[in-house]
């Protein structure tokens, strides 16, 4: 299968160049490597110039494509037509060599496979165990493996408002748990969302879906709101051999603010978009962990030394909420 690399960057010029050296390792090398950039300097023209990567293109967007989810609809129309798979990147990850042979696995082996996720490496420590571990109320386990929760999860585990679906599936309340709960078995799993910075999909399917310019600049759940529209069409797919570091860098991230009300505003665009009509507990529930979370937050300022990046957090968490009285995202 021939495939593209898209990568969408926003003013990263160093991570992207370490991404792009870990590409030059791959034992299965893309067709095609697109690098969609928003940025408003030229620092990453530059350093592409001095560090040539074979079957590279380069394009610095215009102001009205700029943003996450436009900068993916407009790298999508600049795929070559002979193009069989788009895979997606995040410009702050670094690939194990067999990243691509093992994404491509997958479509051999799962003819119906619309989209697969590659696995991120670095972020959760996992510990094997026997198939029937019990787990204690502060450990999380699934298929053998188990890893330290988070308290956030200990907390909604007392509360009754733990989720109760597998890894990468939405419940009817929201606030699942994503595929980073899934454990490094080597398996292949099903799922019906992927996280979009380290996602691929069958060109095909772009005929018919595009990334909801809804979700402007960072683009917070822009890849929840894709996988879950695309997840009703067909099969979605994890594979735990493809993996990666991804490192976060903190440059083109909103401010705590923003970030806060987006949490809460685009998870409610999110969660309408698989439930429009959830039940009367479900939406209990939803509202509930709004304010646990936001709450967890405001406790953040007596317990950690970023106090004011806890309460900006907060203050935008709050004001989501009470938007969503006055204004809905849909």
């Amino acid at each position: 299968m021939n495939f593209t690399l898209i990568v969408c960057t926003y003013m990263r010029p160093n991570p992207l160049l370490t991404l792009l050296n870990s590409v030059k390792e791959q034992t299965l090398y893309p067709n095609e490597i697109l690098i969609i950039d928003g940025s408003t300097n030229s620092d990453t023209k530059v350093i592409l110039e001095k560090n040539k990567f074979q079957n590279l293109k380069y394009f610095k967007v215009p102001l009205e494509h700029r943003g996450l989810t436009k900068q993916r609809n407009y790298g999508v129309l600049k795929v070559s037509k002979d193009s069989d798979i788009i895979c997606f990147l995040d410009d702050d990850t670094v690939l194990t060599p067999n990243y691509f042979e093992e994404i491509i696995k997958v479509y051999d082996a799962f003819p119906d496979a619309l989209g697969v996720g590659g696995y991120i490496n670095n972020e959760t420590k996992w510990e094997k165990v026997a198939e029937d571990y019990d787990p204690t109320i502060k450990e999380f386990a699934y298929d053998g493996w188990k890893q330290k929760d988070g308290s956030r999860f200990v907390l909604r585990k007392r509360l009754g408002l733990d989720s109760d679906t597998k890894p990468g599936f939405l419940p009817e309340f929201s606030n699942g748990r994503s595929i980073s709960f899934l454990p490094p078995s080597g398996k292949i799993y099903e799922v019906e969302q992927l996280m979009g910075g380290v996602s691929s999909f069958k060109k095909s399917v772009f005929n018919s879906f595009k990334f909801s310019t809804y979700f402007e600049g960072y683009g917070l759940y822009e890849d929840a709101d894709f996988t879950l529209r695309l997840s009703k069409t067909g099969k979605l797919y994890v594979n735990t051999n493809a993996q990666l570091g991804h490192f976060h860098n903190q440059s083109g991230r909103p401010n705590k603010y923003q970030y806060g009300k987006m949490v809460v505003r685009n998870g409610w665009y999110v969660w309408r978009v698989k439930y429009p009509n959830p039940s009367l507990k479900a939406k209990f529930k939803w509202n509930a962990i709004v304010l646990l979370l936001a709450f967890i937050r405001f406790s953040n300022i007596f317990t950690n030394n970023k106090r004011k990046e806890a309460f900006t957090e907060f203050t935008g968490r709050i004001v989501g909420w009470f938007s969503l009285f006055i204004n809905k995202p849909l």
